[in-house]
C-alpha cells in the first residue's frame, strides 16, 4: 500500500522538533512540512481553501470556521499555550492607563478576531467588568473566516500597530510582545496577574491547536489517529516544559480551556452559540486522550 503524503503546517514549538525533522516517523504515511513564518500566515489557507491536510490553527479561528461550516476537525493537541496578561500594552508617556481604564479609548489589536485579543477581551470583561462596546477597536487585517462581518475601525494602510502607540493614535493594543522599552503592560505586573488569574480560573489559556480537512478524517480516520499519536509521542518525549502544563493533550485535558475561549468567543459575538466541547471533535478526535 502506498504511503500517504500529507502536507503540513506547523509552528517550531519544541514538543513538535522530532515530528518536523523526521527523527519521529510513521509507517503508514509521510508529513510533508511546509514552512510559514509566522505560522498564523498559513490559518487563512486553511481556513478558506484547505490548503494542507494537517495546519496548527489558532481556537477562535477554529471556532469560527466551524459556525461558518468549513470542514475541518479539531485534534486535542495544544500547539501553543500562554498566559496573556502581557500581551496589552500602552505608553506611559501618554499617561497612566489601568485595565480598568479602557472604556472610551482607541485600542489596537492586528485582526478584532485573534485568539490572544479574544483572550484579553474575556479577562478584561469578566475579571475587571469592562466595557467591550464602549472601546474603539482599530485593526489592521481582515479576519481568517472571510464570512465574518468586521465592524471595527480600519488603521490607514501604511500603519504599524506599535508605532500608532508609540505615537499616540492608539491609548492601548493588544496581543503584541512586550519587548519595546517606552510601552508598559496595561495589567501592572502581568507574571502576578496571570498566577492569581490561573488559581480562580484554573485554566491554561491556549492560543494554537492542530487541525486536519474533514475529508482526510472521513477518508481515513486511523491516518488522523496516527497524526495524533505521533505528536502525543513527541510531546511525552520531550516532557512538560512547565507548571501548569501549557500544552496539553487529550480532550479531557483541553475541556476547561475549550470551555472558557467558547464562552469568551460566544460573549465576544465572534461565534452564534455556545458550543458543547464534543461538538468541537469528530467521532475520532473526540476518543482521543
Amino acid at each position: 500500500m502506498d504511503r500517504l503524503k500529507l502536507k503540513a503546517v506547523l509552528g517550531s514549538h519544541p514538543h513538535v522538533q522530532a515530528v518536523k525533522s523526521g527523527e519521529l516517523r510513521s509507517d503508514r504515511f509521510d508529513l510533508d512540512f511546509i514552512e510559514y513564518t509566522p505560522t498564523n500566515t498559513a490559518f487563512k489557507p486553511m481556513v478558506r481553501e484547505q490548503a494542507f491536510d494537517v495546519c496548527e490553527m489558532a481556537i477562535v479561528t477554529y471556532l469560527m470556521a466551524k459556525a461558518h461550516g468549513k470542514p475541518l476537525v479539531l485534534l486535542p493537541a495544544a500547539m501553543l499555550g500562554r498566559f496573556q496578561h502581557a500581551h496589552a500594552l500602552y505608553n506611559p508617556a501618554h499617561g497612566t492607563l489601568g485595565p480598568s481604564d479602557l472604556e472610551g479609548k482607541r485600542v489596537g489589536i492586528r485582526s478584532f478576531t485573534t485568539t490572544t485579543g479574544a483572550w484579553i477581551r474575556g479577562i478584561l470583561a469578566n475579571d475587571y467588568g469592562v466595557n467591550l462596546d464602549k472601546i474603539r477597536w482599530v485593526t489592521f487585517e481582515d479576519p481568517h473566516v472571510a464570512e465574518y462581518v468586521d465592524t471595527t475601525e480600519r488603521a490607514p494602510k501604511d500603519k504599524k500597530i506599535l508605532q500608532m502607540l508609540i505615537d499616540g493614535e492608539l491609548d492601548a493594543v493588544l496581543g503584541e510582545a512586550p519587548n519595546d522599552p517606552k510601552l508598559r503592560p496595561l495589567f501592572p505586573d502581568p507574571a502576578a496577574e496571570a498566577a492569581k488569574w490561573y488559581v480562580r480560573r484554573g485554566v491554561v489559556p491556549v492560543n494554537h491547536y492542530v487541525v486536519v480537512t474533514e475529508q482526510l478524517a472521513k477518508a481515513h480516520p486511523d491516518v488522523v489517529a496516527g497524526v495524533y499519536d505521533l505528536l502525543k509521542r513527541n510531546k511525552t518525549q520531550v516532557g512538560a516544559a512547565s507548571s501548569p502544563d501549557m500544552v496539553p493533550f487529550g480532550v479531557e485535558a483541553n475541556r476547561k480551556p475549550l470551555e472558557l475561549i467558547v464562552d469568551y468567543a460566544f460573549q465576544q459575538a465572534l461565534i452564534p452559540r455556545r458550543y458543547a466541547v464534543e461538538e468541537l471533535f469528530d467521532a475520532t478526535t473526540r476518543g482521543l486522550n
